[in-house]
């Protein structure tokens, strides 16, 4: 499996294919990258040469993208940024809402959680006519 950024890529994928699994490269990076790099996008990632995957690093160095570590890295400092000064944002963070407008009153269960059923709890002496 070829290695790339500390990932490893699908080799029986097109190379095109292949680098959006490298967290913050999608499809049109990934089309930048190669044509950076002058490599063809149909190419198989197993059929690359290690000189090759040297280009597609640095090519995807030269641009300067933050990927995989660094910009997971500075999406939770951005997150934690929001908690920390109370905004509206940070507060939803926090209580593990949704942050973007969505309604709560159906649905949001990604954000939620699955449904916690408030139970009633009966009296025992009720069935039989006690009370």
């Amino acid at each position: 499996m070829p290695r790339l950024l500390g990932v490893d890529i699908p080799e029986d994928k097109r190379i095109e294919a292949s680098l959006p699994y490298i967290y913050g490269i999608g499809p049109a990076r990934a089309r930048e990258i190669l044509v950076k790099a002058e490599i063809d996008p149909n190419l198989r990632a197993k059929t690359l040469t290690p000189e090759q995957l040297n280009r597609i690093s640095h090519a995807i160095a030269e641009s300067k993208l933050v990927v995989e570590g660094d910009l997971r890295r500075e999406i939770q400092q951005n997150i934690r940024r929001l908690m920390a000064i109370g905004s509206y944002r940070g507060m939803r963070h926090k209580r593990g809402l949704p942050v973007r407008g969505q309604r709560t009153g159906t649905n949001a269960r990604t954000r939620k959680g699955p449904r916690k059923t408030v139970g009633v709890i009966r009296n025992k002496d009720a069935k039989a006519g006690k009370v």
